[in-house]
């Protein structure tokens, strides 16, 4: 786990295995770090990727953005890396105020990102690891890192046009990450102008309702699906905008392992 995940690489491998799935995707919130404990040999195809986390700062709306099959990780790298130091700094900041209202944190033994980036789930990680928290995401984390709490402040993040072209320029394929959950489907237009390939349809934060809008967005856009299985439409989508991504039969997205 490097983020926000709720499993190793391994098992979610495994899981992939005993769901008899042929491919899985396997991202991570702004860090690329993820790819280098992918085994040569993990008994399915993976196709490693990322979550761009983005704002439109004109439409004051989150976006998170995936990446799959990215060629040029070097140029990925260098667009979040003023991101993952935005984060740290943040983050250092939260440990201090935790700790001064007696929290007891250990920076030496918390997670990080790249080896070096702390985020706020690393901290969160820790304490309920300790015992200290009962939950990653219960009342604590909404009393004190959301919601007006003494750890409720945040980071610039990155333009969500850019973040798309970004992937689109590094060989990869830009998806829209939850739509549901931030309600941002009226930027979908602008982030196809800018390259955007697919929509995530299967999230838990995606409703019914909100399923059915993805879709027809897709459907308007020539925009391929994730998070399902692929049908040969969808197949035929992500070749026709890709050029020469191969898929097998499977899944794209782990959310419903």
């Amino acid at each position: 786990m490097v983020s926000d995940g709720s499993y190793t690489i391994p098992e979610i491998l495994e899981r992939g295995r005993q769901k008899g799935l042929d491919i899985l995707a396997i991202t991570d919130h702004d860090t690329l770090s993820h790819w280098d404990q992918i085994p040569e040999d993990p008994g399915l195809t993976v196709i490693p990727g990322i979550e761009i986390s983005a704002f439109d700062y004109g439409e004051n709306l989150r976006v998170h953005i995936l990446g799959y099959g990215i060629r040029d990780r070097k140029t990925v790298e260098a667009f979040v890396r003023p991101l993952l130091e935005a984060r740290h700094e943040n983050s250092v900041r939260q440990i201090e105020i935790l700790k001064k209202h007696g929290w007891n944190i250990e920076e030496e033994k918390l997670q990080r990102a790249d080896g070096r980036f702390i985020y706020k789930q690393h901290i969160m990680e820790y304490l309920v690891r300790t015992g200290q928290v009962s939950g990653m995401f219960g009342d604590f984390y909404r009393n004190v890192f959301k919601n007006g709490g003494i750890c409720d402040f945040d980071i610039r993040y990155l333009d969500s046009c850019e973040a798309v072209r970004v992937v689109k320029e590094a060989g990869g394929l830009a998806v829209l990450a939850h739509s549901g959950q931030q309600q941002n489907f009226a930027l979908i237009p602008k982030l196809v102008r800018s390259g955007l390939a697919g929509l995530e349809l299967n999230h838990p934060a995606n409703s019914e309702k909100d399923k059915k809008i993805i879709s027809e967005y897709a459907e308007r856009y020539g925009l391929f699906l994730t998070g399902e299985v692929i049908s040969m439409e969808n197949m035929r989508k992500i070749q026709r905008i890709s050029g020469n991504f191969s898929l097998r039969k499977g899944v794209c997205g782990t959310d419903f392992l």
